[in-house]
């Protein structure tokens, strides 16, 4: 087969792995958070439809950036085998797919907060290296060509051919470099953690679970939920690591004056602490993207009052350090909820995944309208001047927490004796409250179950029922009724607009 077919293709993949995994080690070694695939990758995500946003969260979970990143990988591979291809066939083809390439990464870095000229670097040092590296291994492929086509008997492929080999290998070697020196250099995150592990924030203390909470059934959530296992759900392909020392947050837009605060600023403000419970707006019935948590912050109301909000304003533009947005009711943060900066989780400074060193906690409000983590600023406005990541993909404006219920214990599909069942789960209407818990068999009678002791309005409670059942297939279901007389409806609505609705149930095999 002629060099043409065999290897321009791999000369191409070769350049480009080059060119990428240098561009992460240049991106590490200046502390660029958006390396160019991680920047296109959230561009990515930025642009895609409200729907299918959803489907990709409800497919892949948490392993939805993975697939992303993973798609975008193979994509590259395909294209830098194409270009090089190209290459062979007329060089300025190929120069103008990996300079396309390197533009789409620039549109993706300068639509981010804040761009730098240093935020540049590593595109430009990744679209030089893919030039140069094509450019040496097509010298040795065209040189070999010539050698084959060649009637001089004298002429010996196997030395140009050693020679591309070598060239390739040596190309290899240099991506697997670049690689492991973006590694190496990718001292941020440790950076952030040492000084995260090191931090000590007076006036937080460690939670103490209050007594009567459990209603001491095996397999229902555990009331407190730890760090290492609350769910996860944000936009960021690689989370941002900010240290306490450079953290700075503006209070800005319609008040009566600016405000800047710095960390040690935030930390020596009063403190309030409070058990609270957040559940996401994507969880479906049942789900379990839910947890609870003892978080310690600073309070927004005085925060806001101080600002002095304008008349008129009734909404506040929150912006995280990786620039996702939320619109969050001015009135939701300046009323008597504990709406906080929260800087603590269970005792702890937060974890980076959960927004360190700063996030925003609003019981009573979805996250998506309420919980940015890594937040640096906050806009005061109304509503009809902005708009925000989740909104402006189809779910609405103001994101109040409906009341849910679930089942935990039995499981869904379980083989249990007849006779006798304990039923139990857990039940939440954050800022509002659970005034009681039913269950039902079979479409029958509803039924009280025994509700656990529960410390606010803010948190989950959990519950237990015992019902007698028959031998045979049977189907049991829950609802709730909240502090308001609000009972939980049973019609069926999908996650978006604004949270999914209906009554959890499950099927059971009673056993004689």
């Amino acid at each position: 087969m002629r060099t043409s077919r065999a290897w321009w293709p791999l000369a191409g993949l070769l350049a480009g792995a080059v060119g990428l995994t240098v561009s992460y080690a240049a991106a590490a070694l200046l502390h660029v958070r958006d390396a160019p695939v991680v920047a296109v990758a959230e561009g990515i995500i930025a642009l895609t439809p409200g729907p299918v946003a959803t489907w990709a969260i409800d497919t892949f979970d948490t392993d939805d950036k993975a697939v992303l990143i993973l798609g975008i990988l193979v994509v590259l591979a395909v294209l830098f085998g194409w270009f090089g291809r190209l290459a062979h066939r007329r060089w300025s083809l190929a120069v103008t797919g990996y300079v396309a390439l390197a533009g789409i990464a620039l549109v993706a870095v300068l639509t981010k907060p804040t761009p730098s000229l240093t935020d540049l670097a590593p595109i430009v040092v990744g679209l030089l290296c893919w030039l140069v590296v094509l450019a040496v291994l097509a010298e040795w492929l065209r040189r070999w060509e010539l050698v084959e086509d060649s009637e001089d008997p004298a002429a010996e492929p196997m030395h140009t051919r050693r020679h591309f080999f070598l060239a390739a290998a040596a190309t290899a070697a240099v991506a697997s470099g670049g690689g492991l020196v973006g590694r190496v250099a990718g001292s941020a995150r440790r950076r952030a953690e040492q000084s995260r592990r090191l931090l000590r924030i007076e006036g937080v203390t460690a939670p103490a679970v209050p007594d009567g909470v459990s209603v001491g059934v095996e397999g229902v959530s555990a009331w407190q939920t730890a760090n290492d296992g609350f769910y996860l759900i944000d936009t960021a392909i690689i989370k941002p690591t900010i240290a306490p020392a450079d953290w700075e947050l503006r209070v800005h837009g319609m008040v009566e004056r600016e405000l800047r605060l710095s960390y040690a600023d935030l930390v020596r403000r009063e403190l309030t602490q409070e058990w609270i419970t957040l559940n996401c707006v994507s969880n479906e019935v049942g789900g379990d993207l839910i947890g609870n948590a003892w978080w310690s912050g600073v309070r927004l109301a005085g925060i806001l009052a101080e600002a002095g909000p304008a008349p008129g304003a009734d909404a506040v533009l929150q912006t995280s350090e990786d620039g996702w947005t939320c619109g969050t009711p001015l009135a939701a943060l300046m009323d008597d909820r504990n709406a906080m900066l929260a800087v603590a989780m269970n005792g702890e400074p937060l974890p980076i995944e959960h927004g360190f060193p700063v996030r925003t906690i609003v019981p009573g409000l979805y996250g998506y309208v309420s919980a940015c983590k890594w937040v640096v600023d906050l806009e005061v406005t109304r509503f009809d001047d902005i708009t925000a990541y989740w909104t402006d993909k189809g779910w609405s404006e103001l994101g109040p927490v409906k009341i849910a219920s679930k089942i935990e214990v039995p499981g869904d599909g379980a083989e249990v004796p007849a006779g006798e069942l304990v039923c139990a789960g857990v039940a939440w209407m954050q800022h509002t409250g659970i005034s009681a818990v039913e269950v039902q068999v079979d479409g029958g009678r509803w039924q009280r179950a025994t509700l656990a002791a529960s410390p606010s309005v803010d948190t989950w409670v959990q519950w237990r029922a015992v019902v007698d059942l028959e031998p045979g297939d049977h189907q049991i279901r829950v609802r709730a009724v909240g502090a308001d007389g609000h009972t939980q409806t049973g019609a069926v609505a999908d996650v978006v607009p604004d949270g999914a609705t209906g009554w959890h149930a499950i099927g059971v095999t009673a056993q004689s």
